[in-house]
């Protein structure tokens, strides 16, 4: 529930005395290290910005200039006192933020100040060092209030009287506190809507009824338990956060309500009907024990006949991922037919049902991933299971394989994640029949796929083209040594729609693979391989992101940058290489390519000897020393040219000798001249 000031279209703006802008009529005087309010910036602004300065008080006489103002932002100063005639001349006062100040130190002038705001509707006291009784003093008056803000404050326990008088509150902000314990504070609040109690030390809510209340925040406290009231009434509830505390069980939730979110994250519930060693505790109830002033209450609950007399019918997002939950309870999910998103990620599930009675109609996302799944069960029947189903995540389980068929039955199905699975994946059948082929994921003709990721399965090539019929666009093969041997006539599947392919730690060679078929490629992942040179076939790809590191190259080819992957590359990942630092040309090159980013520039090395050094600043020192070594080279070849010269030389010599006579008379025949020899 954070408090803020509204956006403003800013289209103009008129220098004022102080450095202070006006644009239209917000008059701006945020970091200006005032310290009081200016008396001589225009008297018709209706909003004064005045954060980030050291006023220490607000005087009788600092806002009598300013008579239209309705909104007035003082946050992160050092105001510690508002005199009690401040706001006399400003009734008109909507909003007032006081955020990040240390209105403790006088708290008492300054709630008189604030008394005389009859048609204030927001107020900030965010991180002021205030107790509640502070705070009770301060807001005592304020009934016009609508929003409130005490967050950041120095609160340990509310009732009744805290805020006793606000009767119109909407929002309430009271996270990052020390409250431990709730008396019937917000009984009294009969039209508050949104309410934030995180980040606090509540361990528990029991006999929650404020029925008019739509969102409700307690995430990050130390809750074991959340009890709503045994009520037939409508609770106006849409969303619930209890994620990151410490819940033992389901909470027991209206049994009339319209939530949409439940957001349950970071907890160590379970359920206790079934329990992993075949043992059931269904039948078991569970006491809670209720002490109110000197009356003591015994609340007997079976928590599976509770849960199903709430009414789930509207739940859209159900968060139950970070807790300790071994399975599901019978008929757990057929409650909520509206549900669109599950995430079970991060619990203990064994084995996971997709059962046509569940109702998933309308599930959108599933997250199923970091669990000890060994088995997923779908019942493949007339019905389709998951129609809509477009997010399937089940990485990091101990999947072999998946039930024949089941992504025929979700139409709708976009991205799947089996990293960190030992699955293999169907190739295509043999017509000529062989033996029962083993375990295998069968995506062929999937054609709604578009995002699959197969990271560290341990696929051994990928044969029988598994990805024909789909239409992928990403794919992740990442972290499987030995995916590239074999054939690699799947490229030829994914030639027309592949846009991002990564290939890291995939044992990869400079020849290993011909990439020019994929033409729509943009993004390609080559680090942590073996490459000693750029493989030719990239040239002629049109890429935008490039990423080598962690390889074993020496150089680059200088001519890269006059190829089509040159000209289009506009991200190129080059660090973790053995570069020499005396054929840096193509860098120079590249440094010189507009348009071109390096991200990891400044981790780029190059070796001269045992040295590691930046390319960008090379010493005068080792640029001398490539420089012998080049001449060195020349030196070389020609020590090595000269002997094979002479050598020549020599024999032409004594073959010229001992064929002279010979020639001399082909010469005198030839010539037709006579002579003595």
């Amino acid at each position: 529930l954070a408090v803020g000031w509204g956006s403003r279209v800013v289209t103009s703006w008129v220098p004022s005395p102080g450095g202070c802008k006006l644009v239209q009529s917000t008059m701006d005087c945020t970091g200006r290290w005032l310290s009081s309010i200016p008396g001589n910036l225009h008297g018709d602004a209706e909003e004064l910005l005045l954060d980030d300065n050291t006023i220490q008080a607000l005087g009788n006489a600092s806002l009598l200039p300013y008579p239209q103002l309705c909104r007035l932002s003082l946050t992160r100063n050092r105001l510690e006192v508002i005199e009690p005639r401040a706001f006399l001349s400003s009734q008109g006062l909507q909003e007032l933020s006081l955020a990040d100040n240390l209105l403790f130190t006088n708290y008492s002038l300054s709630a008189a100040a604030l008394s005389a705001l009859q048609t204030l509707r927001m107020l900030d006291l965010s991180g002021n060092r205030l107790t509640e009784d502070m705070v009770s003093l301060l807001v005592w008056n304020l009934s016009s209030l609508e929003s409130l803000s005490v967050a950041r404050n120095m609160i340990m326990r509310l009732d009744t009287s805290t805020f006793m008088n606000l009767t119109q509150l909407l929002e309430l902000n009271l996270e990052k506190n020390y409250i431990f314990e709730i008396d019937r504070a917000f009984e009294g609040l009969q039209r508050l809507q949104r309410l934030n109690i995180a980040y606090n030390y509540l361990p528990c809510l029991v006999g929650f009824g404020l029925t008019q209340l739509r969102v409700l925040n307690v995430s990050n406290n130390v809750v074991e338990w959340f009890l709503s009231l045994e009520s037939d009434d409508l609770f106006e509830l849409e969303v619930l956060d209890l994620s990151h505390n410490r819940l033992l069980f389901f909470p027991v939730l209206p049994r009339q309500s319209k939530l949409r979110s439940l957001l349950l994250q970071d907890n160590k519930m379970s359920f206790y009907q079934r329990l992993p060693n075949g043992t059931s505790l269904a039948n078991v109830t569970v006491q809670f024990l209720i002490i109110d002033g000197n009356s003591t209450n015994i609340t007997t609950v079976r928590l599976w006949d509770e849960l199903c007399h709430s009414n789930l019918s509207s739940l859209r997002l159900l968060d139950m991922s970070q807790n300790q939950v071994w399975g599901l309870p019978d008929g757990f999910l057929a409650q909520m037919p509206s549900l669109t998103h599950l995430k079970l990620n991060q619990n203990c599930l064994e084995v996971f049902h997709l059962l046509e009675e569940d109702s998933l109609a309308m599930l959108t996302e599933l997250d199923l991933s970091q669990n000890q799944l060994a088995e997923l069960r779908a019942e493949v029947g007339v019905r389709d299971i998951l129609p809509n189903l477009q997010l399937f995540n089940l990485s990091t389980n101990r999947l072999r394989t998946l039930p024949p068929g089941v992504f025929t039955h979700t139409r709708k199905i976009t991205t799947v994640d089996l990293s960190h699975n030992q699955v293999g994946l169907c190739p295509q059948p043999d017509t000529a029949g062989e033996a029962e082929s083993p375990p295998c994921v069968d995506l062929r003709g999937v054609e709604t796929l578009t995002h699959l990721s197969l990271v560290g399965c341990g696929l051994r090539g990928l044969g029988g083209r598994p990805f024909q019929g789909t239409s992928l666009r990403h794919l992740d093969l990442s972290n499987n040594r030995q995916v590239l041997s074999g054939d690699a006539g799947w490229l030829q599947d994914l030639a027309l729609t592949l846009q991002v392919l990564s290939l890291r730690n995939t044992s990869l060679s400079s020849a290993a693979v011909d990439f020019s078929a994929l033409s729509s490629l943009v993004r390609l992942d080559l680090s942590g391989n073996s490459l000693t040179v750029l493989p030719v076939s990239l040239g002629g790809l049109r890429l935008h992101s490039l990423d080598l590191r962690h390889n074993c190259l020496p150089a680059l080819p200088p001519d890269v940058v006059q190829t089509p992957l040159g000209r289009n590359l506009r991200e190129l990942y080059l660090s973790q290489n053995p570069y020499n630092c005396c054929t840096l040309g193509w860098w120079d090159t590249l440094q010189r390519l507009e348009g071109l980013q390096v991200p990891d520039r400044s981790q780029v090395r190059c070796r001269h000897g045992s040295r590691a050094l930046s390319p960008a600043a090379l010493p005068e020192s080792v640029l001398q020393s490539c420089r012998w070594q080049a001449a060195d080279m020349a030196l070389l070849y020609l020590v090595l040219a000269l002997p094979t010269c002479l050598t020549l030389l020599v024999a032409f010599a004594v073959v010229f000798l001992m064929l002279k006579e010979k020639l001399l008379k082909m010469v005198k025949i030839r010539c037709g001249i006579s002579s003595p020899y």
